[in-house]
């Protein structure tokens, strides 16, 4: 189970570094086991230009590989249209504004799961204790009537 977590942490960390060079529309698509897919997770976002497309990629990059994570299969970087960095468990999509409208792969994938950047990492709440405390509880403070003299 261990590893489910880490693989969440480590698109987290992906994420993050598109966002930390100002992405925009930065997508999670959790893919479905029986649909095909060949990873768990896509993230996409886009750039501007080619030079943000290519410093997103370097950033995503730079990121996972201070976690220990090789990047297992890139493509697309020296024309930054689309620059697919592959993870093996999840695959990251950096796209220019007319590629993504183009592919669309938000449409060809409209089966999976599509998640907010933040619930990838959302920590359930802490069950509180529902046992109900005893009338004649002898660690409770005891409750005293000052007599009248």
């Amino acid at each position: 189970m261990k590893k489910k977590n880490d693989l969440k942490f480590q698109v987290n960390e992906a994420i993050l570094a598109c966002q930390d060079k100002q992405a925009d529309d930065v997508t999670v698509l959790e893919l479905e086991k029986d649909s095909g897919a060949f990873t768990d997770y896509f993230v996409m976002c886009s750039g501007t230009n080619p030079r943000q497309i290519q410093a997103i990629a370097d950033a995503v990059d730079e990121r996972l590989e201070a976690l220990g994570l090789r990047v297992t299969h890139a493509e697309g970087y020296k024309q930054a249209e689309w620059v697919l960095l592959d993870y093996v468990d999840f695959v990251v999509h950096v796209f220019s504004e007319k590629a993504r409208q183009f592919y669309d792969l938000e449409r060809l994938w409209k089966s999976a799961k599509r998640l907010e950047p933040t619930e990838l990492l959302a920590k359930p709440k802490p069950r509180r204790a529902t046992a109900p405390k005893a009338k004649n509880d002898s660690s409770a403070p005891k409750k005293t009537r000052k007599k009248k003299a």
